[in-house]
C-alpha cells in the first residue's frame, strides 16, 4: 500500500506513508556526491547529485524507498502488485537500469521532472534482482519537483508517464483510473452545502463538515487517493517551516493505517510503519515512526555531501515523550 503527497507552499514538501507488513531494515541515508553508483549495465556513476531518503543498506548499497536530491527532485516508489511488469532482457538502444537502481539513476543525474522524463524515455527498466535474497519489488513511482508531479508506471504494454495534477499517489489500479475516479467526488466542498434535495422542508445541516459528506474513509488505494487529493487541495498553512511540516504530517495521518485495522496474514501486523516529509528546497528530511510519533529530522546541509561514504542515521522505534512533571 502507501500514500505519497507533494505539497507546495513556500517550498516543495514531499513525502509518504510506508504501509507494510514488516520493517525492511530502513535508515535515513545520505548518499554524497562522490559515492560511486555501480550500475549492472550502465557503468559507474562516480559523481552525481547528493541524495537523502529512507533506505535499507545491502552490500554498502542504498536501496531507497523514497528520496530527494540536492536540486529538489523527489521520488517515491509505491506498491503496484499485479500491474508492474519490467523487461526481462536488455535493450540495445536504451540505458538498461535494474528496477532497484531506478531512484539513484534518476536522482543522481536529473535536477527536475522534465529532465527525469527525458531520461526515462531513454531508459529500459529491467527485472534483474539485487541478489537472490532481494528480488525486484512491484512498484510505480511518484516523481515531483517545485513545479510539477508525474507518475511512472511500467506495465505489460510498456512505460507510461502521466502528469499528476492531483499531486498524490496510492496503489492499484493504474493511475488513469484514479484520475477518472476523482470525477465521482466533484461535488465535495469545504463550504456549507445548500439544500437542493427538497427546499420546502427547510432542512439545514445539523453539524459541521457536511460539504465533504461521501468522502471515503476506508484504507483501499482508491479511497486513500480521493481523500488525500481532497485534503491536499484544501490544505491551509502559512510559510513557517514548522507549520508546513506539521500540516504535512496531518495530511499523511489522515490516511495512515492503524495497527490491527488491516489483516494481510494472520501472523503479521500491517500498518503505517513510518511517515516522512522532505523540504526539497532545503534538503531536510523529517520522519516519524509508528512507535515513536515525535518528528525527527536529518539535514543534508549539515553533512559533507562531497564525500564518498554513505552517511547513515538509525531510526528510533521507542516512543519519545516530553514529560512535563
Amino acid at each position: 500500500m502507501c500514500t505519497s503527497i507533494a505539497m507546495r507552499n513556500d517550498s516543495l514538501y514531499f513525502g509518504r506513508n510506508m504501509d507494510i507488513a514488516c520493517s525492511f531494515g530502513e535508515h535515513v541515508v545520505i548518499t554524497p556526491r562522490n559515492y560511486p553508483f555501480r550500475f549492472r549495465f550502465a557503468g559507474t556513476l562516480d559523481s552525481h547529485y547528493a541524495i537523502i531518503g529512507m533506505a535499507s543498506i545491502a552490500e554498502n548499497y542504498p536501496l531507497y524507498a523514497e528520496a530527494a536530491n540536492e536540486t529538489g527532485l523527489c521520488i517515491a516508489g509505491l506498491n503496484f502488485p499485479d500491474n508492474a511488469c519490467y523487461s526481462d532482457k536488455e535493450s540495445p538502444d536504451k540505458f538498461n537500469i535494474a528496477v532497484f537502481e531506478l531512484i539513484p539513476w534518476i536522482l543522481g543525474k536529473c535536477s527536475c521532472v522534465s529532465e527525469a522524463v527525458a531520461l526515462l524515455e531513454k531508459t529500459n527498466v529491467t527485472s534483474h534482482p539485487f541478489s537472490r535474497e532481494i528480488q525486484p519489488a512491484s512498484l510505480h513511482w511518484h516523481i515531483a519537483d517545485k513545479n510539477r508531479s508525474v507518475v511512472l508506471e511500467i506495465m505489460k504494454d510498456g512505460m507510461h508517464i502521466y502528469d499528476n495534477p492531483a499531486d498524490v499517489l496510492t496503489n492499484n489500479p493504474p493511475f488513469d483510473f484514479h484520475m477518472t475516479n476523482l470525477s465521482q467526488y466533484a461535488n465535495l466542498t469545504v463550504t456549507v452545502p445548500e439544500n437542493k434535495l427538497c427546499r420546502q422542508t427547510g432542512a439545514v445541516p445539523f453539524g459541521k463538515g457536511f460539504g465533504s459528506h461521501g468522502l471515503p474513509g476506508d484504507f483501499s488505494p482508491a479511497s486513500r487517493f480521493v481523500k488525500s487529493a481532497y485534503l491536499l487541495a484544501n490544505s491551509v498553512s502559512g510559510n513557517d517551516e514548522s507549520e508546513n511540516i506539521s500540516q504535512f504530517f496531518h495530511l499523511l495521518e489522515s490516511v495512515a493505517v492503524v495497527n490491527g485495522s488491516i489483516e494481510v496474514h494472520s501472523d503479521l501486523p500491517y500498518y503505517t510503519t513510518y511517515s516522512c516529509c522532505v523540504n526539497a528546497d532545503k534538503g531536510t528530511y523529517y520522519f516519524r515512526t509508528y512507535w515513536n510519533s515525535r518528528i525527527s529530522s536529518v539535514s543534508m546541509t549539515e553533512e559533507n555531501i562531497t564525500g564518498t561514504d554513505l552517511i547513515i542515521y538509525p531510526i528510533r522505534q521507542t516512543q519519545d515523550i516530553d514529560r512535563l512533571n
